[in-house]
């Protein structure tokens, strides 16, 4: 039996068993198996992996970026990024990292974009965030990111957003508020007093529930939203073409 999972810390809202277990089903698969792992801590992960022969594993909050000395190596878009959500098991136990959120964001994104949605602002600053940021800067979007503790130019404090929506059309959640099953569900980024318009685009990269508050908060005010399942699943196809060798 060949077996993938998710690595985690809270897995109760994810959809990523399904999606596998059902693309297994689907494509004539009943020699692999996709496993949720949710854990505490990375320290024990090795021991598992090994003890039941994992060929590959997905990596989700809060480990994209606490995984990176566990690998062998990785690739250079990964290491470009500083975060990893996508793991191969070789054939002599050596970890070798991807990042499949990336080209999941742009191919999920891009067809989405108007001309004028030249700024964004990004919350959270996670692994998730550093995906989310590569792809704009090879958009050519300038982007500022929003974060509770900010400490460089680059990053700004919540009560910062409000001063910025007339030019900052393109608004990424990369943070786990608004996540079913967890701490954060119901919550949103922005607070539902602010303005938003028809011209702003809005994108979550959360996906359960759908549609979040943060997007409803938009659709109310009618922007353009895309939530986060698209991605999940080409960021899900991406990782089984690396996995297998298929494409």
């Amino acid at each position: 039996m060949k077996t993938y999972a998710l690595v985690g810390k809270q897995l109760d809202h994810s959809f990523s068993q399904r999606y596998f277990t059902q693309f297994f089903e689907t494509t004539g698969r009943s020699d692999c198996r996709y496993l949720l792992a949710p854990t505490d801590t990375l320290v024990d992960l090795q021991k598992r992996v090994v003890a039941e022969q994992w060929q590959g594993f997905n990596v989700t909050i809060p480990y994209k970026q606490a995984i990176l000395p566990m690998l062998h190596s990785m690739s250079d878009e990964a290491h470009a990024i500083g975060a990893v959500n996508c793991v191969v098991v070789d054939s002599q136990n050596r970890w070798i990292g991807y990042n499949t959120d990336a080209p999941a964001f742009r191919d999920t994104l891009s067809p989405l974009l108007k001309p004028y949605h030249r700024r964004a602002l990004v919350f959270g600053t996670g692994g998730a965030s550093r995906a989310v940021t590569y792809v704009l800067k090879q958009l050519d979007i300038d982007f500022l990111l929003v974060s509770r503790n900010p400490h460089d130019d680059k990053q700004i404090a919540y009560t910062e957003v409000p001063s910025l929506l007339n030019d900052a059309l393109l608004l990424v959640n990369c943070t786990p508020l608004g996540t079913a099953h967890s701490p954060f569900e119901g919550l949103s980024p922005l607070p539902s007093t602010l303005p938003l318009s028809s011209r702003h685009f809005c994108y979550d990269l959360v996906y359960n529930p759908s549609p979040t508050p943060f997007l409803l908060q938009a659709t109310h005010h009618g922007a353009t939203i895309q939530g986060g399942l698209p991605m999940l699943y080409r960021q899900a196809e991406l990782s089984w073409e690396i996995w297998s060798g298929e494409s």
